[in-house]
């Protein structure tokens, strides 16, 4: 497989590097690694290419489902090898390009992903929330029905622990018996290079991002959103910006105070996207878009 992949924070310009590398090779296609692209109708609040973008490169991994579906790491897993195998058949080179870490892990390091298990994660989710139980009981049981997964996370992490237990719980077998985790970095033919900006930098790309989403009609678009027959899934309730936004349409809450509770959220979850992509040893930071695009074209350079 040929691919290279140009990831990074949010509002650090990856995409619009990709779109400048695929238009002067004319030989690359896009695959986008982002979670909320995939959702039908949700476009300004994600920054998804548009039609212009779309109709001089190929795109793909847009637009898979509605926004009413929950949807997987295993189903763009699946989605994307087949799109993978597609373009190399086409004999083009694959340029990934996104923000979220976990399908970017899926694909390029082809996990083994468990399966799920809605009424038992169901279950440990109301222990949590009734209070009968705290993150920390549940990592105690976890111990001692996995303790090498126990040992990979932290007994607080809400998220992971109900996922371990999940699945142990769900699959009969030990969370850690699926893989060695996203603690483990090994070799892979897909090179990686991310855009490097400072905190400063990425705080300010935000706010004025935001803003120009919302003269673009950000507020329209969440209200249609929230008006459709069948909604929205849990998962897509969450992306950055929808789900202060919902507040707004819903429930009256200020514009204003939506907006900033917006900004600062996405601004959180810069930092948890740099932090996971600087403990990948494998990728290479760019200092702009130019060294990227220079990065990125070496990694292709033995294919052609």
């Amino acid at each position: 497989m040929t691919a290279v992949a140009l990831v990074g924070v949010t509002a650090s310009g990856k995409s619009a590097a990709a779109l400048e590398l695929a238009l002067e090779r004319g030989d690359c296609e896009i695959v986008s690694v982002d979670s909320m692209c995939v959702y039908r109708g949700m476009d300004i609040g994600t920054s998804k290419p548009g039609a212009e973008a779309r109709a001089a490169v190929p795109h793909h991994l847009l637009d898979l489902v509605d926004p009413d579906e929950d949807f997987t790491v295993t189903r763009f897993q699946q989605q994307a090898r087949a799109v993978l195998r597609d373009i190399e058949e086409r004999g083009h080179h694959a340029l990934l390009v996104g923000g979220t870490g976990l399908y970017l892990r899926a694909v390029v390091d082809d996990l083994t992903i468990p399966g799920r298990y809605p009424e038992v994660a169901a279950a440990l989710e109301a222990e949590l929330d009734e209070g009968h139980l705290a993150t920390a009981d549940l990592h105690a049981r976890l111990a001692t029905l996995d303790p090498v997964g126990a040992a990979r996370m932290e007994p607080t992490n809400r998220r992971r622990v109900v996922r371990a237990l999940e699945v142990t719980l769900g699959s009969g077998r030990a969370f850690s018996s699926f893989g060695p985790g996203l603690e483990a970095y090994p070799a892979t033919g897909i090179p990686q290079v991310a855009l490097a900006l400072e905190p400063d930098e990425v705080d300010r790309r935000i706010a004025l991002r935001f803003a120009a989403m919302v003269e673009a009609g950000l507020v329209e678009e969440v209200r249609a959103l929230a008006v459709r027959p069948g909604g929205l899934s849990r998962t897509a309730r969450q992306a950055l910006g929808y789900r202060e936004l919902l507040a707004h349409v819903e429930q009256g809450a200020p514009l204003g105070t939506c907006i900033e509770e917006a900004v600062v959220r996405t601004r959180h979850f810069a930092r948890r996207q740099a932090s996971w992509f600087r403990r990948d040893p494998r990728i290479a930071w760019a200092a702009d878009p130019a060294q990227a695009k220079r990065l990125l074209a070496r990694g292709l350079a033995p294919h052609g």
